[in-house]
């Protein structure tokens, strides 16, 4: 864990800076929660961007406040702008209220950092920690993924050993927490992204409609 932890901070201390406006999404999920607790020691102002796409579990809501209020974050809400689409389409629903409104909460920023990790899913499996990315409006920024090679056990030992309360939901079952109608717990021994809308895709489109720039 010690290695583990001294990587997160030398990776964001570089980027850091290196200059330029940064940010983080957070889902509130734990390896956001951890991420986010690693920069606030170094950016305590730092915009936290959460995407509200009015089908949140109340828990992911009240979890928000909580560590809003406790720990006085610059919490940034991005919202669509008059949404129509539903979780019965699924692909679409996930576009308009999720990849649209954070193309448009993005554009102010130029670092980006975020609590992606490999062992979340197949489609992560080779997340490099820094990367520069390009979406299809032409927005570039860097991408920056301070616990990419972290295991859920290192995740919630490090929120363990910093006293940092835990989303009640992962106590139920849940280790993938996205909006509730599409969001269930994963069967023993898949991966921790399998409880997504209903197996039937691993990315909402966040970490897939840029393009990875070498």
């Amino acid at each position: 864990m010690r290695d583990a932890l001294a990587q997160a901070a030398r990776i964001i201390d570089t980027a850091l800076d290196a200059g330029g406006r940064p940010c983080l999404t957070c889902s509130f999920q734990a390896e956001d929660v951890a991420v986010l607790h690693l920069l606030r020691a170094r950016r305590p102002e730092i915009p936290v961007l959460f995407l509200e796409t009015g089908y949140h579990f109340p828990e992911v809501l009240e979890y928000r406040d909580h560590l809003t209020r406790q720990w006085g974050l610059h919490t940034v809400s991005l919202r669509a702008g008059a949404p129509t689409l539903h979780p019965d389409t699924p692909s679409e629903c996930c576009h308009q209220r999720k990849v649209e409104p954070l193309m448009a909460g993005l554009a102010g920023y130029d670092l980006w950092f975020t609590g992606l990790r490999r062992e979340q899913s197949p489609t992560r499996a080779n997340l490099q920690p820094d990367e520069q990315h390009r979406f299809p409006a032409g927005l570039t920024l860097r991408k920056v993924s301070p616990v990419y090679d972290w295991t859920t056990a290192e995740v919630f030992a490090y929120l363990a050993a910093n006293d940092i309360p835990v989303l009640p939901l992962y106590q139920q079952g849940y280790t993938s927490i996205g909006c509730a109608p599409c969001t269930a717990k994963p069967a023993p021994g898949e991966h921790a992204r399998a409880g997504r809308w209903g197996g039937n895709k691993l990315e909402c489109g966040l970490h897939t409609v840029t393009i990875k720039e070498a």
